[in-house]
């Protein structure tokens, strides 16, 4: 049965649990190469080196062999970093022959691109502030560069929905606050939650994301840290149909000592403030 099947058949029953996945990109360029933004055009914007790639494709072997349900939409951040991050985790989810000795979407042979469809989303772009990229780094004129029709031309052909339309259709203003940010990343979740109640999603983002992710909907706790293609496994209970539903609460299913996002109670990071 292909994702749009299993989608029709979940939808005409009385209840089923939606299940949304929300990831960090792979190891970032400027992270590993020092010298790599000096000679930049677009130093706000670095690449995945290729130990991103090989850790994104394995997550997504590890997402379509261990999660139990099917990935039916991939909805991906504009910055390069997620772009490619998707590219090799479709490849590992659509790949026709899942060869285990492949570690990276350039020994996939064949795809088949009708089990998922991905789609560009402004609003789960990196916060857009000094705090995650360097003042001296951004765009002196503003202008971040994003065309989505060239974004869209990154990912594994046949594999895009154009159609869909975007909850940010452009990208937040720069300087955003810290706080403004986390509001809209749990925002869109649950627009594009909401929005296809009856399928299960990918989210390929940043780590602030990946964090809102969590503290949004696991209360009183405080992420520390999101390592490179961790991810959130978040479920709800959805009743009703395309026309009408009802949802209920994202349960957050991630298990911190296996996800690589590591977070504590909020009274337990507060108690040490006051030391």
């Amino acid at each position: 049965m292909d994702s749009s099947e299993t989608t029709k058949a979940q939808s005409n029953d009385k209840q089923f649990y939606q299940n949304v996945i929300v990831m960090r990109h792979g190891d970032r360029a400027d992270n590993f190469e020092p010298f790599w933004v000096s000679t930049a055009a677009r130093p706000w914007d670095p690449h995945i080196v290729e130990e991103g790639r090989v850790r994104a494709f394995c997550t997504g072997r590890r997402l379509r062999a261990n999660l139990g349900f099917p990935i039916d939409r991939i909805f991906v951040s504009p910055f390069l970093r997620c772009i490619q991050t998707a590219y090799e985790v479709v490849s590992a989810l659509c790949s026709v022959d899942d060869d285990p000795t492949v570690m990276s979407s350039d020994a996939v042979v064949s795809l088949d691109p009708s089990k998922v469809k991905v789609s560009i989303e402004y609003g789960l772009c990196e916060m857009l502030n000094r705090e995650a990229i360097r003042h001296n780094m951004a765009p002196k004129d503003g202008d971040f560069g994003f065309v989505t029709s060239e974004l869209e031309a990154l990912l594994p052909a046949g594999t895009v929905d154009s159609s869909v339309k975007q909850v940010y259709d452009q990208l937040p203003q720069w300087e955003e606050t810290v706080a403004g940010a986390r509001e809209r990343y749990a925002q869109v979740i649950k627009a594009l939650a909401d929005k296809y109640p009856f399928e299960n999603l990918l989210l390929v983002t940043h780590g602030e994301g990946v964090g809102v992710s969590v503290s949004a909907f696991l209360k009183d706790v405080t992420v520390y840290e999101v390592d490179y293609c961790a991810y959130t496994e978040l479920r709800r209970p959805i009743s009703g149909d395309n026309e009408s539903f009802t949802a209920g609460d994202f349960e957050v299913l991630t298990n911190p000592v296996q996800s690589g996002i590591s977070y504590l109670p909020a009274s337990a990071t507060n108690a040490g403030d006051n030391e």
